[in-house]
């Protein structure tokens, strides 16, 4: 056996138990490298910073967010961070957050709209955020900008903020919607009722993609995630066959799971309508209340014994059957008139405030929560979140959590 060993090794071949050795060694470095030092205080701070502002943050601010989490205050640490007023966080970091929400191609490649400086202002100014969707209330350039006015009907108002780099922590002003767009008081639903959503899903159709890109960019959920064929056909519109194919099972298995549920909540857009006034962008929202607006009653042949929309008011059928689990708000009767009601019965709901903290998680963590860690987390967040509504607080939990030990 020893001579064996020698001659492999005269060889030039290293015995077997010499390569285990090399092998385990190298596997020992390689796991060294790929595990991360216990980050410092300074170091915290730092990708705090980089987390919320997309930049490496000046010494002073990095100085005293030190001296926050050194004091067991990330959460102050990060707060420092989101009001640095030489920080990226309202102008970059929740303008793209925000900018998905406002179009069908969920991209943040779009311009500065009324929808997104609604949501930065409100963060800014702290508001509760499960006014969102109901509030009276617009952000617009300070005039102290000398940009061109608020339009009805076009957007160069944001655009020439975005040309500008107008700072959005310093340059946005809050606003009366309804001063401001001229639509009464009562019929303004925050970022509903704003020209880039109308643009956007009240546009031609039929007022369902409101009601949809609702649900998915507030709630976090598709209407295929919320079919539910239980639920009451008596207000499915004209528009919708009742035997898709010469099929009527398709209709009481899949389609009845969307509309029974979606149609009496988007009733509420009866009276709304975007009326586009020439091929570019140029466009405004109509509210004409009392009417019904004439795409309600598209294909009104389809099925000429399906509900005919008579006004604009609203019924929450999900209040029952499973998506009761959606934690729907005991103190609101859920049901109403017009898109404000509406869209507080969507503010105050529990699922609302679960999406906006998961959201917030995604954008500061740079990933979905992952383990029971993670998950306890978010409903702490979501706890605390439903004590004021402060997204601004969701974002500094949130950073504060992931800023690494």
């Amino acid at each position: 056996m020893k001579a064996a060993m020698q001659v492999r090794q005269k060889n030039g071949a290293r015995p077997r138990w010499a390569l285990g050795a090399g092998l385990l060694a190298l596997l020992a470095a390689l796991a060294l490298s790929a595990t991360p030092a216990l980050a410092g205080s300074r170091e915290q701070a730092k990708r705090i910073h980089d987390r919320l502002n997309g930049a490496p943050p000046d010494q002073a601010t990095l100085d005293a967010m030190q001296a926050k989490i050194d004091g067991g205050d990330a959460k102050g640490a990060a707060l420092l961070a989101i009001d640095n007023p030489n920080g990226n966080f309202y102008s970059i970091v929740l303008k793209n957050f925000a900018m998905p929400w406002t179009n069908t191609d969920q991209t943040a490649f779009a311009p500065l709209n009324d929808y997104v400086a609604t949501v930065v202002g409100m963060v800014r100014d702290d508001l509760p955020f499960n006014t969102l969707l109901s509030a009276d209330i617009i952000y617009v350039g300070s005039a102290s900008l000398n940009l061109p006015g608020y339009s009805n009907s076009a957007n160069d108002h944001y655009v020439q903020m975005e040309a500008r780099a107008v700072n959005l922590m310093t340059g946005l002003v809050k606003q009366q919607q309804s001063a401001v767009t001229g639509l009464p008081s009562g019929a303004t639903a925050g970022v509903l009722t704003t020209r880039a959503a109308a643009r956007a899903f009240f546009s031609a159709g039929t007022n369902r993609r409101m009601f949809r890109f609702t649900m998915i960019n507030h709630m976090c959920t598709d209407l295929q995630q919320v079919m539910d064929i239980t639920r009451p056909t008596d207000r499915i519109r004209q528009d919708v066959s009742r035997s898709p194919g010469g099929d009527s099972r398709v209709f009481l298995n899949n389609c009845v799971g969307c509309h029974s549920g979606m149609d009496p909540m988007a009733q509420a857009f009866a009276f709304y309508d975007y009326i586009d006034t020439t091929t570019t962008d140029n466009g405004a929202i109509q509210y004409t209340p009392g009417t019904v607006v004439g795409k309600y009653f598209h294909n009104n042949t389809t099925f000429a014994q399906g509900f005919i929309t008579p006004d604009d008011h609203w019924d929450n059928r999900w209040r029952s059957g499973q998506n009761a689990l959606m934690g729907w708000d005991p103190n609101q009767t859920g049901s109403g008139n017009g898109a404000k009601s509406l869209g507080a019965e969507f503010g105050g709901s529990d699922q609302f405030a679960q999406c906006q903290v998961q959201k917030v998680f995604q954008n500061v963590c740079l990933r979905a929560p992952s383990d029971a860690t993670d998950r306890s987390q978010v409903s702490t967040m979501v706890g605390h979140f439903k004590q004021g509504y402060s997204l601004k607080n969701v974002f500094a939990e949130t950073a504060a959590y992931c800023m690494g030990n």
